[in-house]
């Protein structure tokens, strides 16, 4: 994605060796290691997701397909807000095409 090295380093160590307890009515649970994800209330964690939603939308080929709807000449069948995406299509079928586009894009960064 073209971030340098030295942020991404201070990425791994900042999400390195995370752990959580959950807190309910009847008490805690024990504390385990989170995995995967963005720290809930963390700064930069909306900037994270955004960054790969965007990355995501990007590259997975949405601009070539047909579906969607034409607005000033430009195809749209996607939009983004926060983390909503939306994706437009005419039938199930070409809904179903950008949805796998999506997830396969997806599966690379997985």
């Amino acid at each position: 994605m073209g971030i340098p090295d030295y942020l991404t380093c201070l990425l791994r160590n900042l999400y390195a060796a995370q752990e959580a307890t959950v807190r309910t009515g009847h008490g805690t649970t024990d504390w385990f290691q989170i995995g995967k994800g963005v720290r809930q209330g963390c700064i930069l964690s909306s900037c994270l997701f955004n960054l790969y939603a965007e990355y995501i939308m990007r590259n997975a080929g949405l601009e070539e397909a047909q579906a969607g709807i034409k607005i000033a000449g430009r195809n749209i069948n996607h939009l983004r807000y926060a983390d909503d995406t939306t994706l437009t299509a005419d039938s199930e079928e070409e809904l179903k095409s950008l949805l796998m586009k999506v997830k396969e894009e997806i599966k690379k960064l997985a």
